[in-house]
C-alpha cells in the first residue's frame, strides 16, 4: 500500500482538567506537507465524558473483492459512555464528519451489553464489537453486530449459554473456524482506577477464550494465570496460519496460541518482562504492563509496549515459538531517573533510564498505543492507555497532555531509533492538553486488517 499520509488519533478529555468533549484528531504525516506534524483537524464528540478507545472500519480486506465496500467509514466506541460514533472519512478525509451515533439505549437493549471496545468489519459488511460488561457495569464478555449499511444494532453475535465473565479484545480467522477473544476486567471496578486488591478478588481476566466462528459458541478457555490480564489479541497475517500471539499486562508475559495437532487451541509463554523491585510506587514489584502488541505485515516481527518500564520492544518472530529480541527503545516510563521510583534490583538493566526528552520536551507517561507502517519501518506510539489509570500512574500525563512518536525501525536486522525529528505534543491542544490514543490510517493498518 501507499506511505501513509494521515493518521487518525482519538484524544480524551475525560478525567483530565479540561472539560470538553473528546474527539478524533488528524494528523498530517506526509514529509513534504507544509502541515507536517501538525493536528489540521479536530472532530469534538456531541457528549462528555465518552472516554474514546479504540476505532476499526466499516470494510477491510475481509471484504477484498466486494466492489460495494469501500474503507469510507470510521468505527469510534465509547468506552464508558458506551456510544459508538460513525464516522466519515471518505468525503473528505482532511476533514472527518458524523455519519451516525448509536446510542447507547440501543445496546443496552438490544444486546444487554455496555462499554464497547474492539470493532472489526466481516466479510459479510457487518462490524462485530466486544464488550467489556453489561448496562450495570458487570463484567460480561459478550459481542454485540452492527448492520454494516444502516448501522443499527443486530442483536448479538454470541449464541448458546456459555458466556465468558469479562471481555476486552478479539480477533477471528474463518479459515479455521475460530474467534478468540481476551479479558480485560469488570467497567465498574477499573473505571477509576487500578487496585491490586481487585486482581484477587477475581474482577480481572485471566483467560482466552476460544469461539466457534461459524456457530458463535463457547468452545474452550486457555488459563493464563492468575493476575495475566490478556489485553491485545493479533493472529498471524497469513491467514493459513493458525497462530499468534497475546500480550498479558500484569504478567509481563507475551503468550503465543495455536492450533494443536488434535483441532483444539493451546497457549504457551514465549516472552517474559521481569518484574523490578522498586521503592517508591504501588507495590514492591513493578511489572512493565504490556498494553499493546502488534505484528509486522510480513509476519516477521512483534512488537510491544512495556507502559511502566516505558521501553518498547521489537521482537525477531521467524521461529514463533522462540522470539528474539532484536530492538528496543525507552520513552519515558515509572523507573527514569529522578523521579520518586528508586529501582533496587533489575535483571535487565544496569541503571535507570534517563528521562525521555525531544526537542524540549520531557515526554510523560510510558509507550502505549502502537501502529507499524505498512512497509514496517516506522512505528508511531502514543502513551495514554486509559484516563482513569493514567491520572492514578501517570498524573502528569493529565496536565502536559499525550505525545505522539515515530520510531524508526530496521526492518533488515531489526532494531529501534526515535526519529527525533517528528512530535506531535498534544498538550498545545486548543482546548488544553489531551490524551492521544489509538492510531488508524486511511489505508488500513496492521492491527485492523484481517485476510481470509
Amino acid at each position: 500500500g501507499p506511505r501513509e499520509q494521515l493518521l487518525y488519533v482519538p484524544c480524551i478529555y475525560r478525567n483530565t482538567p479540561v472539560a470538553q468533549p473528546d474527539y478524533l484528531a488528524t494528523v498530517d504525516v506526509e514529509p513534504r506537507s507544509p502541515h507536517y506534524c501538525q493536528v489540521i483537524h479536530r472532530l469534538p464528540m456531541p457528549h462528555l465524558e465518552d472516554e474514546l478507545h479504540h476505532s476499526g472500519w466499516n470494510a477491510c480486506s475481509s471484504c477484498f473483492g466486494d466492489t460495494t465496500k469501500s474503507r469510507n467509514l470510521l468505527i469510534l466506541p465509547s468506552l464508558m459512555s458506551s456510544r459508538i460514533y460513525v464516522v466519515d472519512v471518505g468525503t473528505d478525509p482532511r476533514a472527518p464528519r458524523f455519519h451516525k451515533v448509536v446510542e447507547p439505549e440501543e445496546l443496552f437493549s438490544k444486546g444487554q451489553v455496555a462499554h464497547p471496545h474492539t470493532s472489526h468489519c466481516l466479510g459479510t459488511g457487518d462490524i462485530l464489537i466486544s464488550c467489556l460488561g453489561d448496562p450495570a457495569g458487570n463484567g460480561k464478555g459478550r459481542f454485540v453486530l452492527l448492520d454494516g449499511k444502516s448501522f443499527e444494532v443486530k442483536g448479538n453475535w454470541e449464541r448458546g449459554e456459555k458466556v465468558p465473565e469479562l471481555g476486552y479484545d478479539f480477533w477471528y480467522q474463518p479459515r479455521h473456524n475460530v474467534l478468540l477473544s481476551t479479558e480485560w476486567g469488570v467497567p465498574k471496578v477499573l473505571r477509576d482506577g487500578f487496585n491490586p486488591a481487585d486482581v484477587e478478588k477475581g474482577h480481572y481476566g485471566r483467560h482466552i477464550n476460544v469461539w466457534d466462528w461459524s456457530s458463535h459458541t463457547l468452545l474452550q478457555t486457555l488459563d493464563l494465570g492468575k493476575g495475566s490480564i490478556p489485553l491485545e489479541i493479533r493472529f498471524l497475517h497469513d491467514p493459513a496460519a493458525s497462530q499468534g500471539f497475546v500480550g498479558c499486562a500484569l504478567s509481563g508475559a507475551v503468550h503465543r496460541f495455536y492450533r494443536t495437532q488434535e483441532g483444539d487451541w493451546a497457549a504457551e509463554k514465549v516472552i517474559q518482562v521481569p518484574s523490578k523491585k522498586v521503592q517508591g510506587w504501588l507495590l514492591p514489584d513493578m511489572p512493565g504492563l504490556i498494553t499493546d502488541i502488534l505484528i509486522s505485515l510480513d509476519d516477521r516481527f512483534l512488537f510491544f509496549s512495556n507502559w511502566l518500564h516505558g521501553d518498547i520492544r521489537q521482537y525477531d518472530i521467524s521461529n514463533p515459538q522462540q522470539p528474539r529480541l532484536v530492538g528496543q527503545v525507552f520513552l519515558g516510563g515509572s523507573i527514569t531517573k529522578g523521579g520518586p521510583v528508586t529501582v533496587l534490583e533489575d535483571k535487565e538493566l544496569q541503571c535507570q533510564p534517563e528521562p525521555f526528552v525531544i526537542q524540549g520536551k520531557k515526554v510523560a507517561g510510558g509507550p502505549q498505543m502502537l501502529q507499524l507502517s505498512l512497509d514496517g519501518k516506522r512505528l508511531y506510539v502514543t502513551n495514554s492507555l486509559y484516563s482513569g489509570w493514567d491520572k492514578q500512574f501517570y498524573p502528569d500525563l493529565l496536565r502536559e497532555g499525550s505525545t505522539l512518536l515515530q520510531v524508526d525501525v530496521d526492518t533488515e536486522r531489526g532494531g529501534l531509533e526515535v526519529n527525533r525529528t517528528f512530535l506531535v505534543d498534544f498538550g498545545k491542544e486548543p482546548a488544553g492538553p489531551a490524551l492521544a490514543h489509538e492510531v488508524r490510517y486511511p489505508g488500513g493498518d496492521c492491527t485492523s486488517d484481517i485476510w481470509l
